[in-house]
């Protein structure tokens, strides 16, 4: 194989990225040796989460994701990790992160959900500024939590919706794709929607197209989290792309959550076959040990050249909730990428 393009300089945008799950390692061991925690092995024996798609391996999973939030309690902490997301992200080529954030789970230690979120808010504009790259804030529910709290939650994010840095761009819908109906969200939704915010909640993950069908009907996505189990059904596939709204996919959690037993199994090509618009995403880093760049190189390895992976690049920017002024200066980036010869290794 010859030379190929440098993937960190490739201009991208990041979408699907958890805010605790976006911590570096170190950072986990320093928060914790500082508040004398004790982590479990897992989070620190540098192998990446491998669980099988069922119950217990969720439960493994949020087990290994809730031990590590237990060591985000001060405001500090959290400015820690908006900051480092954002610097970890621009070392890789990303022009835009939206993170995403449930503030619920900080609350207690910051002095409830309206700091935590204006926290994050804050350090978010400071990193836009200060790293070089553009930060926006997605507020998500959580499955596993009443409907009531995430029209709170909706409320709250409503309140802080604008377009610029900083900002509240987009409302979401994580944790357990099977817990819960879908449909008793709707009204957290329309909230949102109404404020002008963005709809980006997973689905398509743990469940098949049976469900994607439901997340589409009822809480009108402009983007899903994962979706990638549209590529089950055509006909499904066809109506998500024809309307418009963006796969978020997340090729190492695929593997990592179990939904994939092995890379080459991740359904990216037919997803692009399809004109599927698609933004790559890490998820949960921390966990996963698998940061943006290697997303894209995932793609490689599937097949993709840096034509398709440029395309990919493209999507990623289109997907997102900057400006037209940002997306046409970060398209036109793309461009001088992939016009630009790879060069050869030194010897």
């Amino acid at each position: 194989m010859g030379p190929m393009r440098d993937l960190n300089a490739l201009p991208k945008a990041h979408l699907h990225l958890h805010f605790t799950g976006s911590m570096r390692v170190s950072t986990l061991v320093d928060m914790a040796r500082e508040q004398d925690i004790r982590l479990p092995d897992n989070l620190t024996d540098d192998k990446a989460l491998l669980v099988p798609a069922d119950q217990r391996g969720w439960f493994r999973f949020q087990r290994s994701y809730d031990a590590a939030r237990k060591v985000v309690r001060s405001e500090s902490a959290m400015r820690r990790i908006v900051r480092e997301a954002a610097e970890d992200d621009k070392k890789e080529g990303s022009r835009r992160l939206e993170i995403q954030i449930d503030p619920t789970s900080y609350a207690p230690f910051v002095g409830g959900i309206t700091p935590a979120l204006e926290i994050v808010l804050d350090e978010a504009a400071i990193a836009s500024r200060e790293v070089g790259i553009e930060v926006g804030v997605i507020v998500a529910a959580s499955r596993i939590r009443y409907p009531l709290e995430a029209r709170t939650l909706a409320r709250l994010a409503a309140k802080h919706a604008g377009d610029g840095p900083g900002s509240v761009i987009a409302f979401g819908l994580s944790n357990d794709e099977r817990r819960g109906d879908t449909a008793s969200w709707k009204r957290a939704f329309n909230i949102a929607r109404r404020a002008g915010l963005a709809s980006v909640p997973h689905g398509g993950e743990l469940l098949g197209p049976e469900h994607l069908v439901e997340v589409v009907d009822h809480l009108q996505p402009t983007r899903i989290g994962h979706g990638v189990r549209a590529s089950e059904d055509s006909d499904l596939l066809k109506r998500i792309v024809d309307a418009g709204i963006a796969f978020e996919v997340c090729p190492a959690s695929n593997v990592a959550l179990g939904v994939y037993s092995h890379r080459h199994e991740i359904p990216l090509p037919t997803l692009v076959a399809a004109g599927a618009e698609i933004a790559l995403g890490a998820d949960d880093p921390l966990l996963f040990l698998s940061r943006l760049t290697e997303q894209y190189q995932i793609a490689r390895d599937l097949g993709l050249d840096d034509y398709a992976i440029a395309k990919l690049a493209r999507s990623s920017i289109n997907a997102s909730l900057a400006s037209k002024e940002s997306k046409s200066r970060w398209l036109g980036e793309v461009d001088q990428w992939i016009n630009t010869p790879p060069q050869s290794s030194p010897a």
